[in-house]
């Protein structure tokens, strides 16, 4: 006997961990994406020294999000896989090309130009498959049988492209705002300058995409104009974030443009879910139809459960440990 939704329960457990790593990856990712326009070569020590001492533990959300999702839906694997390798590929050497500069770029004299360049590079081409990825998933993809039989660059379109590019904006911001709150002087003087310019292109995209959407998938069109007096609350807050970190950057808060922009971040990632619910492999499969046997779900969420409390006490204590201002000359390495 079924006495819970367990497909419902991972679908929730899954969704947080993406979150999580959005959010607290993203703002690493961001950093590297700015390396290169960073105002010189101590500026950038103090930028790589802010996330140092967090960002590998920020992986284990993805980590714990990836594996989850083969566990519980299958099915998402059958399929995500074969149309997205090449999304995916390219993910996973960005992060490895970010990560080794992590360990080199510190030790290395000559060649610390390269490995500038590996992490930045590394961090840019990782978050623009991570954006191509959900634009491709939004799209949908072409199934048979429970089988993907699509091509190799079906997941390649304008449109998830556009999202590539909006994610790349979008981490962009939540670096500017990162080292606005964890750094001072004239590298916190940069960042504030970044920081507008940043939201009005990810805003841009925001509207572009909201504009295109309903028009990739009839679903999505109905889902958000038949509910105008529910859904539509989540666009409102996104806004309501984005004149936020407007506000703040103009006062010169120091915390509140990071917190509000990850509460844009939130609330679009909602409207993500809410315009593909409960499809997890839009447009044939929902999550129940993907999802394993109720013992197998039971089984490993028991773990999960012990699990989760844990990452989240460390994660909360190394970022208490390491709270506070990065200043030249000081940092984990």
């Amino acid at each position: 006997m079924e006495l819970f939704d367990l497909p419902l329960i991972w679908a929730f457990i899954i969704g947080f961990g993406i979150i999580m790593y959005v959010l607290m990856d993203g703002f690493d990712l961001g950093v590297g994406i700015l390396f290169p326009f960073a105002p010189d070569e101590e500026a950038r020590d103090v930028m790589m020294n802010t996330v140092a001492p967090v960002w590998d533990g920020n992986e284990t959300w993805l980590v714990l999000g990836g594996t989850g999702l083969l566990a519980a839906f299958p099915l998402v694997y059958t399929i995500f896989l074969p149309a997205l390798y090449i999304g995916v590929f390219l993910l996973v050497a960005g992060l490895i090309f970010r990560g080794v500069a992590f360990e080199f770029r510190f030790k290395a004299r000559t060649s610390r130009y390269l490995w500038n360049w590996a992490f930045a590079g590394g961090s840019t081409v990782a978050s623009f498959a991570q954006g191509a990825v959900v634009g491709a998933y939004i799209q949908g993809f072409e199934t048979a049988n429970g089988v993907y039989v699509g091509g190799a660059l079906d997941w390649l379109t304008p449109f998830s492209m556009l999202t590539g590019f909006g994610m790349l904006a979008g981490y962009a911001l939540l670096g500017a705002t990162w080292l606005i709150m964890k750094t001072e002087g004239e590298l916190q003087a940069w960042a504030y300058r970044l920081t507008l310019p940043l939201l009005a292109a990810v805003l841009a995209v925001f509207g572009v995409i909201s504009i295109w959407t309903p028009f990739v998938d009839e679903l999505v069109r109905d889902r958000w104009f038949n509910n105008l007096s529910v859904i539509w609350v989540l666009p409102v807050l996104t806004l309501l974030c984005a004149f936020q970190i407007y506000r703040s950057v103009r006062n010169r808060f120091e915390g509140m443009p990071f917190v509000a922009t990850m509460g844009l971040f939130i609330t679009t990632y909602l409207g993500l879910i809410v315009s593909r619910w409960p499809y997890v492999v839009p447009p044939d499969y929902t999550l129940w139809q993907a999802s394993s046997a109720y013992e197998s779900q039971l089984f490993l969420l028991l773990g999960l459960l012990f699990v989760i409390p844990i990452v989240l006490v460390y994660t909360a204590w190394t970022y208490w440990v390491f709270r506070g201002k990065v200043r030249a000359g000081e940092g984990y390495h």
